[in-house]
């Protein structure tokens, strides 16, 4: 596998399970990955199809996955607009479940939050690879993924 540096705007292509082939872009800062709803059984050639594409989700994931080349970079797109700004996350104490903030993942902010503000948001949490195309894979087939299951308000 590649070295690769992380960087902003990276398109990078992740083969689910040698089937098909979806992908997803480094967003400002590092710090998220957007995962387009597009899938192909090729490898994609005209990268700009994922400039109108729907976003999957849109989740932090550890650096390894790019720098030791699972998923490869396999060009490079403006941010679209609508990505510039990532959705909050939340945050719940473990030890007092009844204890929520919201985490800020463009500026690193976290502020106090009650439960039900929480509520639709995505944890805030770095995604293994394998815990990804998991969820990759479990979306198209229309099924439950059991970590994302792990992740839900308790």
């Amino acid at each position: 596998m590649a070295k690769q540096k992380i960087t902003e705007g990276a398109i990078l292509e992740i083969s689910i399970e040698n089937e098909y082939y979806v992908y997803a872009q480094i967003l400002k800062n590092r710090l998220g990955y957007a995962f387009f709803d597009f899938k192909s059984e090729s490898k994609l050639i005209d990268l700009s199809v994922l400039i109108k594409a729907n976003v999957i989700f849109i989740l932090m994931v550890y650096d390894d996955v790019v720098t030791e080349g699972r998923w490869l970079k396999v060009g490079k797109l403006t941010i679209r607009e609508d990505l510039l700004i990532q959705p909050m996350k939340f945050i719940q104490n473990e030890a007092n479940i009844n204890d929520f903030e919201f985490y800020n993942p463009n500026t690193g902010e976290i502020i106090k939050a009650e439960r039900s503000q929480c509520l639709g948001l995505e944890r805030a949490a770095v995604w293994e690879v394998n815990h990804v195309e998991d969820r990759i894979r479990d979306f198209y087939l229309g099924i439950s993924n059991v970590w994302l299951e792990q992740m839900k308000i308790k």
